[in-house]
C-alpha cells in the first residue's frame, strides 16, 4: 500500500519491507504495486518477498525516449483507469437508483437481522414458487439478425444469458420480469425487459408476487445454492426435476416468504459493494488500490 504521511511499524513487524522514492505520488504508486506484486506472484509462500528478495527483484517500467522513467506515462495511464472505474461506478449507482449509499432503516435491520442469526429459513418447491414454461417460440441464434431492439437470451455465461438484440414476431417475446433458466448449462438470470430465446431456455414467473431485481437475486442465489448438489448432464435440469427442486427462502413469523427481507437485504449489499470505491461520506469518489495487471507501452527492466 501506498502511504503518503510518516508512520511507525508497530514492533515485532521486522517482515515489513519499506519502499520508498521521492517520485512516488498517490497515483505512480498504484503503477509501481501493480507491477510488483506481478513480478513477486511467483513466489512461493516459504519464499516470501524479503527485503533481499525485493532488492534483487526485476520489474518492467515504461521509459521515454531518453532511456528515463517515463512518469507522466505512468500517471496518464492510471488516471484513465480511474476514469473508467469512476465511470463504471456511476453507471452502477445510477442503474439501481442508489441516490444515497447510506442504510434506511429497513436496510439496516434486514443486514442486522442476518448477520445476527435472526432469520428463519424454509423450504419450499420451485414448483410452488414459480409457473414454469417453454417460450412462446425458439430462435435458433445462427438464423436471426442481431442489432435490434429485443434481448436474445441464451445458455451464455455472461452477459446476464444475453448475446445481443433482435427484432422478431413481439406475440414470441417472453415476459419481462421473469428468470430465464438454461436447462443444461443451469445458468440463471432476471431478465428485466421481454426477451426472445433460443434452444433449452425456461422461462420461470413468480406466481405469489411481482418479480424485481432484488427479489430476483436473492432467489436465484437460493437456487444456485440448491443447483451445485447436481451431477452434470442433458438431462439433469429438465422441467420434471426442476419442478421439484427444494430452496430455502426466509419467512415471516407467519410462516409467509418474506420477499420484504430480501429486497431490503440485497439493496444493502448493492451499497456495500460500491463503498470500497465510492465514499460513504459524501458520495465523492476515492481511489481503489488494486487494477490488476497493467499492460504498459515500452518498457525496461529496474531492479
Amino acid at each position: 500500500m501506498y502511504l503518503e504521511s510518516p508512520f511507525y511499524l508497530k514492533d515485532g513487524h521486522g517482515a515489513t519491507s519499506v519502499l520508498q522514492s521521492n517520485y512516488l505520488n498517490e497515483i505512480s504508486a498504484l503503477y509501481f504495486i501493480t507491477t510488483i506484486k506481478k513480478a513477486i506472484s511467483n513466489l512461493s509462500y516459504q519464499e516470501k518477498a524479503t527485503k533481499i528478495v525485493l532488492k534483487n527483484t526485476f520489474i518492467s517500467l515504461p521509459t521515454n525516449k531518453t532511456g528515463e522513467l517515463d512518469f507522466e506515462y505512468m500517471e496518464n495511464y492510471i488516471q484513465i483507469i480511474l476514469n473508467n472505474n469512476l465511470q463504471i461506478m456511476d453507471s452502477f449507482v445510477k442503474k439501481n437508483k442508489l441516490s444515497s449509499l447510506s442504510f434506511t432503516v429497513n436496510e439496516k435491520n434486514a443486514v442486522d437481522a442476518f448477520n445476527n442469526g435472526l432469520i428463519v429459513n424454509k423450504d419450499f418447491k420451485i414448483s410452488k414458487l414459480f409457473n414454469i414454461y417453454s417460450p412462446p417460440k425458439r430462435f435458433n441464434a445462427n438464423a436471426i439478425e442481431f442489432g435490434g431492439k429485443f434481448p436474445y437470451v441464451a445458455r451464455g455465461s455472461e452477459n446476464n444469458g444475453i448475446r445481443g438484440f433482435t427484432t422478431q414476431d413481439i406475440q414470441y417475446l417472453s415476459k419481462g420480469n421473469t428468470i430465464s433458466f438454461g436447462q443444461d448449462t443451469a445458468t440463471i438470470y432476471y431478465q428485466e425487459k421481454p426477451y426472445f430465446t433460443g434452444d433449452k431456455i425456461k422461462v420461470m414467473e413468480l406466481t405469489d408476487s411481482g418479480l424485481n431485481e432484488n427479489k430476483a437475486i436473492y432467489i436465484i442465489s437460493a437456487m444456485r445454492k440448491s443447483f451445485s448438489t447436481f451431477a452434470w448432464g442433458s438431462s439433469s435440469f429438465n422441467e420434471d426435476i426442476l419442478n421439484n427442486v427444494i430452496i430455502k427462502l426466509p419467512v415471516t413469523k407467519s410462516g409467509d416468504i418474506d420477499y420484504e427481507f430480501m429486497e431490503n437485504y440485497i439493496s444493502a449489499q448493492k451499497k456495500l459493494a460500491v463503498l470500497p470505491i465510492l465514499d460513504n461520506q459524501n458520495s465523492e469518489y476515492h481511489y481503489s488500490p488494486d487494477f490488476g495487471v497493467l499492460e504498459v507501452a515500452e518498457e525496461k527492466e529496474y531492479k
